[in-house]
């Protein structure tokens, strides 16, 4: 999706990506509880996500690529229009048509303890909803692939790993993980020709049971050398 979850500590879960010419800006929290559920409507989700990755488009665009009605996207885009996540572009096709585009800015959600229990009903929804589309994304786009997509049908680079961390290392690890993406982006006029739109996810969360300080669930001393340990591959 177009607004992928995030939170000023990532120990709660991801981030949305700012375009290339908001690098700069600094990150805004949504705090709003009003703002955060006008964002946690799956459809708007959707929307969002199409008008990240594919540019500026009309209600009716994005209806049919979403087999959606009309009327359901125009008001859906005004919503979110409302809330700053997107806007028109000022650009009129026929019969004045009008042409949306996605926010760009670092938006990011107030850590879980700082969220009141309305707040968390609203992003465990959220979360939900976003995670399921990236999954799903992700099977659709592997099972799309073509022998004759040559190169491009090797270009799902995947890692897993496990590292022992404390919560202001995870801080810091996550903010580095935010300034090599940005170090990528650039504007439309400076990316070389071949270039294509690559979807970038991250996520992580502590191990289940394993308490600050202490060894792997298991307790097995030889296994200390596996707490910072990666596995990666090409799908």
């Amino acid at each position: 999706m177009a607004q992928e979850p995030g939170a000023a500590d990532p120990t709660e879960s991801g981030r949305v990506s700012p375009a290339a010419e908001e690098t700069d800006r600094a990150p805004v929290e949504l705090s709003d509880l009003a703002t955060l559920k006008a964002l946690a409507q799956p459809r708007r989700q959707r929307m969002l996500q199409h008008l990240t990755v594919h540019g500026p488009a009309t209600s009716a665009t994005l209806a049919r690529s979403l087999g959606l009605n009309t009327g359901a996207t125009s008001y859906h885009l005004r919503e979110l229009a409302r809330y700053g996540f997107v806007e028109e572009t000022g650009a009129h096709g026929q019969g004045r048509e009008r042409w949306w585009r996605a926010v760009p800015g670092d938006r990011r959600f107030p850590p879980r303890s700082r969220q009141s229990p309305e707040m968390r009903l609203v992003m465990d929804e959220l979360n939900h909803h976003a995670y399921a589309a990236d999954l799903e994304l992700f099977e659709q786009l592997q099972l799309q692939r073509q022998p004759g997509d040559e190169p491009w049908a090797d270009a799902f680079p995947y890692s897993r790993g496990t590292i022992r961390l404390t919560l202001p290392e995870l801080r810091a690890f996550f903010e580095e993980y935010i300034a090599l993406l940005n170090r990528y982006k650039r504007p439309e006029a400076d990316t070389p020709a071949g270039a294509r739109t690559v979807l970038t996810r991250f996520l992580a969360f502590p191990a289940q049971g394993d308490a600050a300080g202490e060894l792997a669930p298991d307790g097995n001393e030889d296994d200390k050398g596996k707490d910072n340990r990666r596995e990666a591959g090409t799908p």
